[in-house]
């Protein structure tokens, strides 16, 4: 069985990652961004809007967008920052000793056009390791410095959950009180624990996280994603993003490196 191949999704080149037991994940090079993700049951998990752009000219909306190295307006720089607009590549793949498939794709200073890069001006390398297996996804996203100067920087994975009714979401383990949606939703939960659940009519889906200290929740409600040229007004009845997140720019040191996990199952 070939784990990782070639293929397309709109029009951008995609790699498809698919274990023995039938789990698969679909990651386009553009933006290393996770646009589908079915577990052994078959059954896909990830919201991605039918109105996204795929060609490669904006931000794809659904999926798992890489956030690095800005969250939304928390900084000076491109808002959400520039990992999820920029062409990545494979750099290997394989399968784990639990029969988890895995690609792992690579993002550098040298891969950026000169406009990006002359307003992030610092040597890196970022690598994000996707994997699958039964009905578990897991992402590792690292941060390296290859500079000789330190950097500061934010990074979140914003994880697009699919869900049969947005208004039976229930989230423990994120804050002190059990999280529900009954409207727009843009909440930051500081200093998470690691450990959380999104519990619907579809069953209970278990959330890990490490390296990353923060967590946010965002529903964009019925008012909001009317006015997104990239969503149906229905949408955002549909899924919920739940994202680990470093929120607080970190300082990364010169040769030193900085991986955050994400465990969806």
């Amino acid at each position: 069985m070939t784990l990782a191949t070639h293929t397309s999704f709109g029009q951008l080149p995609a790699i498809r990652v698919q274990a023995p037991d039938g789990a698969q994940a679909t990651i386009t090079l553009y933006g290393a961004h996770l646009v589908s993700w079915k577990g052994a049951d078959g059954r896909e998990r990830m919201f991605l809007s039918e109105k996204s752009t795929l060609d490669g000219s904006k931000a794809i909306r659904g999926g798992v967008p890489v956030i690095f190295p800005q969250f939304a307006e928390r900084g000076k720089g491109m808002r959400h920052g520039f990992a999820r607009v920029n062409n990545w590549r494979l750099d290997d793949s394989g399968l784990d000793e639990d029969g988890a498939a895995w690609a792992v794709f690579d993002l550098a200073a040298g891969d950026l056009p000169t406009s990006v890069a002359d307003a992030w001006p610092h040597t890196f390398a970022l690598s994000l390791r996707v994997a699958v297996r039964a009905n578990e996804l897991r992402m590792h996203f690292t941060v390296r410095n290859l500079g000789a100067e330190p950097f500061p920087f934010s990074a979140a994975l914003h994880t697009y959950h699919l869900v049969p009714d947005v208004c039976e979401v229930r989230i423990e383990g994120i804050s002190s009180d059990e999280i529900s949606i009954v409207d727009k939703l843009d909440a930051v939960y500081p200093h998470v624990t690691g450990r959380a659940q999104l519990a619907t009519s579809a069953g209970v889906t278990l959330l890990e996280q490490s390296g990353f200290t923060d967590a946010v929740v965002w529903n964009p409600g019925a008012v909001d994603a009317a006015a997104l040229s990239d969503m149906e007004n229905d949408d955002y009845k549909r899924f919920v993003c739940i994202e680990p997140a470093l929120l607080d720019p970190v300082t990364l040191e010169a040769g030193q490196s900085w991986t955050g996990t994400y465990r969806v199952g």
